[in-house]
């Protein structure tokens, strides 16, 4: 049962231009994270990938390694610790098998611990106009359970990017008491144009959440090209802050407050109702008039 309070707090999103070096991309994130924390942020959410962004499956497994050997968890853990402050890695990519990564986000607490870990369920197995075509799912074994992390200022709902397209996730996450939301992402460039903004604000309007979305932008060395636009969003859909396509750092703070308020405005979760679907018949009935005989 959560013990959340309703205190405000401060936010903290750092966009990424992750390549295919850990190493350096452990580097390149601590100035932001030392940037978010003296401007107040209690809570710092990273982008998804923020180890290593590889399409190549050689590239990938030649770098990272199992969970308890990553340096870049080891050293957030340690900052976390430091700084007194809540650190959310929006994912890794972790070696689960010699043959498979996860997809893997973590909330460190302040006190260095690591309080949750969610695995990305549902794999980005799609071809975009162009040519452009993905298959997370060669390279990565998907979740299969759907995560909640008390904060101090209300619950947590823990997603990863293609996440985003599926609104029932969403849905059971604000039933399980989730007050914010929290989507770090690599979107593509082509995906993130279309449907970004969109998907982002409506997964936080129709569960009366806030969103918080630290994302990956730019052009990567490996060549891919991320949207950005990181976003944190109220439950209104209103955008408090957002990011372009450069590595940035975003802020806002947060009154845990609007989410009741908005809930109690428009009470949707309590108006969901179960329904049956029913198939249409084949071949409709047809009711005919009979002319009695004289």
């Amino acid at each position: 049962m959560s013990t959340a309070k309703t205190w405000r707090y401060k936010v903290g999103l750092i966009q990424m231009r992750s390549g295919v070096d850990p190493q350096a991309n452990l580097a390149a994130m601590l100035a932001p994270i030392d940037e978010a924390k003296r401007a107040g942020a209690d809570y710092v959410l990273t982008p998804e990938m923020t180890n290593i962004l590889a399409l190549k499956r050689d590239d990938l497994f030649a770098k990272i390694v199992p969970e308890e050997h990553d340096p870049t968890l080891a050293t957030l853990r340690e900052i976390a610790r430091k700084a007194g402050i809540y650190i959310h890695i929006g994912s890794l990519a972790i070696k689960a098998s010699p043959e498979k990564a996860v997809n893997r986000s973590f909330l460190i607490d302040r006190r260095g611990d690591v309080a949750a870990r969610y695995d990305k369920i549902h794999m980005f197995d799609v071809d975009l106009a162009g040519g452009e075509s993905y298959r997370e799912s060669n390279n990565y074994r998907a979740g299969e359970l759907a995560i909640v992390a008390d904060l101090p200022w209300g619950r947590l709902g823990m997603t990863v990017c293609y996440d985003l397209r599926f609104p029932a996730l969403y849905r059971a996450l604000a039933e399980a008491g989730a007050s914010f939301v929290a989507i770090p992402s690599a979107f593509t460039k082509q995906t993130g144009e279309a449907h970004w903004h969109v998907l982002i604000r409506a997964r936080a309007i129709e569960n009366g959440c806030f969103v918080f979305a630290a994302a990956q932008g730019g052009r990567h060395e490996n060549g891919r090209e991320t949207f950005g636009h990181s976003l944190i969003v109220d439950p209104w859909g209103k955008v408090l802050a957002e990011g372009g396509t450069e590595p940035c750092v975003l802020i806002a703070e947060i009154d845990p407050a609007e989410v009741a308020a908005v809930r109690s405005r428009i009470p949707s979760l309590h108006h969901g109702r179960r329904f049956e679907l029913v198939e249409p018949m084949a071949e409709p009935t047809h009711l005919h008039a009979v002319r009695e005989p004289l």
